[in-house]
Parts: C-alpha cells; sequence; structure tokens
C-alpha cells in the first residue's frame, strides 16, 4: 500500500495519504485540515533503503581503530 503527499488546493495544506488502490481518484481525498475534497498529488521521492556494512568503533579506550564510512 503506497503512501502519497497531496497538497489541498483550498487551504494549500501539504499531507500524506494511505492509498489502498491506485485507482482511487483524488476528488475521493479529504484535507485533513479543512476536510475539502480537493487535494492534487505531488510528485514524490520514493523511499530507498540502502544497506551497509556498519562496524561499531572500537570501545577500548587508545584503541586506533576508525569506523568507515560502510562503503567501501
Amino acid at each position: 500500500m503506497p503512501m502519497y503527499d497531496y497538497k489541498c488546493r483550498s487551504c494549500s495544506q501539504l499531507f500524506e495519504e494511505l492509498i489502498f488502490s491506485s485507482t482511487v481518484p483524488d476528488k475521493e481525498i479529504a484535507c485533513p485540515n479543512c476536510g475539502d475534497n480537493n487535494a492534487v498529488r505531488q510528485l514524490s521521492a520514493p523511499a530507498v533503503a540502502v544497506g551497509s556494512s556498519f562496524e561499531p568503533a572500537c570501545e577500548k579506550q587508545g584503541c586506533a581503530r576508525q569506523a568507515g564510512s560502510g562503503f567501501g
């Protein structure tokens, strides 16, 4: 179920809405601020999960090892 960004044409409120079907028309989306069904879907960046090879820094005092960025 995708999350979409919307902007209300009546009050300019930006909000997110969880949509159960891609066929739901924008005119059925109610603004949580003013309640009008006058929202327009906004272009938004997709959520991306990036794995990492994070290693915790040495916990011993005087340890010379430095933690890497995870992009090596």
